[in-house]
């Protein structure tokens, strides 16, 4: 052992020495729990680091011994001292709490107007220990009275320069019988004007502690602990919430100011369970100073002087960047390139195969084909029985499937066209001369004709085919909508929030797109934003630059992508994308490979890998797809997709033992709905498969039950 970890382990033996001697004078047993959990961080701060792990069972006897001896000789004074700062709402018992810890009259109280009207230091002695207790005024917790809080806590913020407290008392009733979080603009007050690492050493103090607990939902008065424990949870909620790590977990200690509680043998004040509550909170408080001194003499609190008490900045939730980054994204696209060959689109224009070629060249299409079909009126399908209303249905819609199918045949053939006298170098504007090859047809004309207006009847009859009235279609392209949840907190009216699509064309060859959702209930806002701009890079690939705005917990994080596809084959596309996320404190990087295969004209198979870095932290994702098209595609739009997503983070892929399976079936009054099962598990990957197969084996039978049919 060298010089450096001798006079550590001599540093570490003193402040145990000193925290068993304020045990001692607090009347406590080194053996009592609270103890022995501040002796094992001690010697577990020790262990860290000095980079090992140590036992050393014979020195803590030897610190008790002589932390003992010294008491008993009283000769060495006891080198310590704590401030304490009183924070809380006005009428709670702050003053009343100052007199209880000093055991005398050092404040005066008042049952109806607010004690304490400016900041002011009460300091006496407690067992031999110095203790300067920091009074403050009351503050409010209405959100009308945030801006005479923000005086006070400044008031308050300029003391503690002068005299900085070891610990936080923030004082609060046990009585109170609200269970909701009304507290909580005044935390977040405090943590926006002390900072939120305030909230990081300090102590919840509740008085009116002897109060007799509610009755309970079963009619019954709950038990004491029941009552403690369910007023202890909302503070430490409240509280983790203002400061915003829900890592934290600050001690609760009873308060019970009333000068007729009870007592015990020795005078001191003791609460419903028989524990004093008077040395359970000054226990409280030395064991976070001498904590804290530990970090300091140990040097494990971050470097950073704005991270206080040895806490981290929570670190980002990597799975869920990961996540969104791995989901494929199709890139924007002018109205002109909408269904022409580029390395975004959804079909080629080779897709037209020889055999319609043929058919087209040889003989008419199928759809001229079929014998005239007069359309019937509502009061004729009303006489039709129900046989024949199901034959005339499926001829219709047979009908016009055959239309669309002939329309897009049309579409995909004047793109083939296009493509290629743009290989030819040929002038575009004589292709607008082979518009009248298509209007015999009933195609619509490529160069608009202004019609002079017609004078329209005064009465309107929808059974004479000779009244035909005209509209303009806007230009625009701005979607917005209403965002319905009728399962939501605001059930009453079932609207949720506002959702708005647009899609542009900057300088008239750079197509953008923006999303935005904003939703609010009574309980959660949420806003999210999808914003993206390409550039086509020929006719094989482009470039996507994008920024998106997500809710991430009670954060937003804001997201820099871009993504470069390129078709390298026929049928197979290949992306490679990056992003910068920008989370509070955080910021994180991650990058992504994307490859799609098209397996035919309906399967296609889509994977990919990528990976999101932050404060030294990585996680590692992989997603495989597989997605089978309607054999009408695209003229019918039904998909099947099936999906395997693997993610490594800190840990192995498998994160603990555990399956877990949930089905949802949903049926509104159309008699249309939806069944999702999902299943969770982390046994074995070959377990997590075998949930796939009954889906797989449910979508093969669909696919070749339509076959045959």
């Amino acid at each position: 052992m060298d010089e450096e970890e001798k006079k550590l382990q001599e540093n570490v033996d003193q402040i145990k020495v000193k925290f068993l001697r304020l045990v001692h004078r607090l009347g406590h047993s080194p053996e009592d729990l609270m103890v022995e959990q501040v002796l094992y961080r001690l010697s577990l701060a020790e262990g860290i680091r000095r980079g090992r792990q140590i036992g050393r069972a014979f020195g803590l006897e030897n610190a008790k011994k002589k932390a003992l001896q010294l008491e008993d000789e009283g000769k060495e004074p006891l080198d310590f001292s704590c401030n304490i700062l009183l924070l809380g709402k006005t009428g709670v018992g702050k003053s009343a709490t100052v007199n209880s810890i000093f055991g005398e009259q050092k404040v005066s109280t008042s049952a109806f107007d607010p004690a304490t009207t400016s900041v002011r230091e009460i300091t006496g002695i407690v067992g031999g220990v110095k203790v300067r207790v920091i009074d403050t005024p009351g503050l409010r917790p209405s959100v009308m009275d945030q801006a005479a809080n923000k005086r006070i806590l400044e008031s308050i913020k300029k003391h503690t320069k002068r005299c900085q407290p070891d610990i936080v008392l923030y004082v609060d009733r046990l009585d109170t019988q609200a269970w909701d979080f009304n507290d909580l603009p005044l935390l977040r007050s405090i943590a926006v004007s002390m900072g939120p690492s305030i909230w990081f050493n300090a102590i919840v103090g509740l008085t009116h502690a002897a109060s007799a607990p509610p009755d309970g939902s079963s009619g019954n008065p709950l038990s004491y602990e029941v009552f403690v424990n369910q007023r202890s949870r909302v503070v430490q909620h409240a509280i983790r919430q203002a400061a915003g790590d829900m890592r934290l977990m600050n001690p609760v200690a009873l308060v019970e100011n009333h000068p007729l509680c009870r007592r015990n043998r020795e005078g001191q004040p003791i609460l419903p369970n028989g524990l004093s509550w008077r040395t359970q909170l000054l226990l409280l408080c030395y064991s976070s100073k001498i904590l804290s001194e530990a970090n300091r003499i140990l040097k494990l609190q971050d470097p950073s002087p704005s991270k206080l008490f040895g806490f981290r900045t929570r670190s980002p939730p990597l799975p869920f960047l990961l996540s969104s980054l791995l989901q494929s994204k199709a890139h924007p696209k002018l109205a002109t390139d909408q269904g022409i060959d580029n390395g975004d689109s959804d079909f080629d224009v080779d897709d037209l195969s020889e055999a319609d070629k043929e058919e087209e060249e040889g003989e008419e299409d199928e759809y001229d084909r079929l014998p005239p079909f007069k359309p019937l009126r509502k009061a004729q399908i009303a006489k039709l029985t129900k046989e024949q209303r199901r034959a005339y249905y499926d001829e219709y819609d047979y009908r016009v499937k055959l239309l669309q199918k002939k329309q897009w045949k049309e579409e995909l053939r004047r793109a083939q066209e296009m493509k290629k006298r743009q290989k030819e170098g040929q002038d575009f504007s004589s292709f607008d001369d082979m518009a009248g090859d298509y209007d015999q047809d009933g195609a619509p004309a490529t160069i608009p004709v202004p019609l002079p207006d017609m004078v329209l009847p005064p009465t309107f009859d929808c059974d004479n085919p000779a009244y035909r009235y005209r509209f303009l279609e806007p230009t625009s392209q701005l979607l917005s909508r209403p965002v319905l949840d009728s399962h939501g907190w605001d059930h009453d009216c079932g609207y949720d929030g506002v959702s708005v699509e647009d899609n542009l064309a900057i300088a008239g060859k750079f197509p953008a797109g923006i999303a935005a959702q904003i939703t609010k209930d009574k309980k959660e806002f949420n806003i999210h934003l999808d914003s993206s701009i390409a550039a086509k890079h020929g006719e094989t690939g482009s470039t996507l630059a994008g920024f998106d705005i997500q809710s991430v917990g009670k954060q937003l994080a804001y997201v820099l992508r871009s993504e470069t596809k390129l078709k390298n084959l026929r049928r197979n596309k290949t992306a490679a994308g990056v992003s910068v996320t920008f989370l509070g404190e955080n910021v994180a990087t991650g990058l992504k490979v994307e490859d799609e295969l098209m397996v035919g004209k309906r399967l296609g198979l889509v994977a990919s890998a990528g990976t999101v870095r932050a404060q030294g932290d990585a996680a590692y994702g992989a997603n495989l797809e597989v997605r089978l098209r309607d054999k009408e595609f695209p003229i019918g739009q039904d998909l099947s997709t099936l999906g395997l997503s693997l993610m490594r983070w800190r840990v192995s892929v498998l994160i603990g033992r555990g399956t877990k399976m949930t089905t949802r079936v949903g049926l509104n009054n159309k008699r249309s709905g939806q069944i999702t099962i999902r299943i969770n598990s982390s046994e074995q990957l070959q377990i997590a498969l075998m949930g796939i197969l009954p889906v797989v084996a449910s979508i093969y039978r669909g696919i070749f039950s339509e076959d045959s049919g």
